[in-house]
């Protein structure tokens, strides 16, 4: 297993210089041939789980039985090993797959200059910002699992193109349906890196992504602006699937419509959500005011097409010097028999008491 340095809150990953964050740079340049190590080390000595977590080897998701399942008899979540990090279900227990929150998108693959990467879907970790071919190193190799108690770790080979090792730990309570997903970049080359965590869940078809916006101030209370909201050159605000309200920005999923759409946000709330069949899924990550974020300082992303949509979150900035690891945590919870209504209103009136329970207990 690789040698950790104390982690350390993620930064913004620059190939140069903060105003060259858009170049398609492959930190492989920085790396001789032959130096990063491939070979995916022996799984460790591994600890019993917690009373009320079931971790299960072997377990299927569709026609791969080599997964890992961890439950607690009111949600589970499937790692995937065969390819990753990824977790490619997290659902209530006894329910289908049409009742997993994450999509399954095995069609769409993107090639580079390093090979064929997969979505697949689920939940990944990647480098920010996204530039080709950087970001789409492929993920195609098994991955090492490492149980610790109730945590199992998902550690991938380090990247030979960019000397970048990535990690998802993940940690099932006992009770309830919260999970903590810790999301770890290592740097395992010989030259200092500027990196974010960018934790990216593709979310199945049909639902409603929920972006808070800033609390309402008047004109008379407030001169300065609130926050950036930040859009992509395919950006159209027009299209139906936005709505922008006064305490909400939603994106809906709509098959039919295969035009991509994307917008970012500085997201001081810290919560996003995802509604989809009277299940709402809401992850919680931090926001940190004295650090930067990637793409003109946005903490929150929303992207769609017609095949999925995807609900990310980013850490800040931070310079990653050899040997050393950054970190960025998501806290998910996933209700069940939630009716949002119509508009703002029913929205709130779904959220707000399900947002004062998904709270990470101290």
């Amino acid at each position: 297993m690789m040698v950790q340095s104390t982690p350390r809150i993620c930064r913004f990953l620059l190939c140069v210089s903060p105003l060259t964050v858009l170049g398609n740079c492959v930190l492989a340049q920085q790396l001789p041939p032959g130096l990063v190590k491939q070979t995916v080390p022996a799984p460790a000595q591994q600890s019993p789980p917690a009373t009320g977590v079931i971790i299960e080897d072997k377990a299927a998701f569709g026609a791969d039985t080599s997964n890992i399942k961890i439950s607690n008899g009111e949600v589970e979540l499937v790692l995937a090993t065969a390819y990753g990090p990824r977790i490619v279900r997290f659902a209530h227990v006894g329910t289908n797959e049409t009742e997993n929150l994450f999509g399954n998108v095995p069609e769409v693959s993107v090639k580079s200059d390093l090979g064929q990467w997969n979505i697949r879907g689920g939940h990944r970790l990647w480098h920010a910002p996204e530039g080709k071919p950087r970001s789409y190193a492929p993920d195609n190799d098994p991955v090492q699992v490492v149980r610790d108690g109730d945590t199992v770790k998902l550690i991938q080979a380090v990247e030979g193109a960019t000397g970048i090792q990535k990690e998802i730990w993940v940690t099932l309570d006992a009770k309830g349906s919260h999970a903590t997903i810790t999301h770890r970049l290592t740097n395992k080359g010989l030259f200092a890196i500027d990196a974010a965590c960018w934790a990216m869940s593709v979310m199945n078809k049909g639902g409603l992504a929920i972006v808070p916006q800033e609390p309402y101030q008047s004109h008379d209370e407030v001169l300065l602006p609130a926050r950036p909201m930040v859009l992509w050159p395919y950006t159209n605000l027009t299209d139906p699937r936005w709505s922008i309200g006064r305490k909400y920005i939603t994106l809906r999923q709509d098959p039919d419509n295969k035009e991509s759409q994307k917008l970012g946000v500085l997201n001081r709330q810290g919560w996003a959500a995802y509604f989809r069949k009277g299940s709402l899924f809401v992850k919680r990550f931090a926001f940190d005011a004295a650090n930067a974020y990637p793409d003109y300082n946005c903490n929150n992303e929303i992207y769609t097409d017609g095949g999925f949509l995807e609900l990310e979150t980013l850490g800040p900035l931070e310079k990653i010097q050899p040997g050393e690891t950054i970190t960025h945590r998501e806290d998910w919870w996933l209700y069940k028999g939630v009716d949002i209504g119509s508009g703002e209103v029913g929205i709130a009136a779904a959220l707000q008491p399900l947002l004062e329970k998904s709270v990470v207990q101290k």
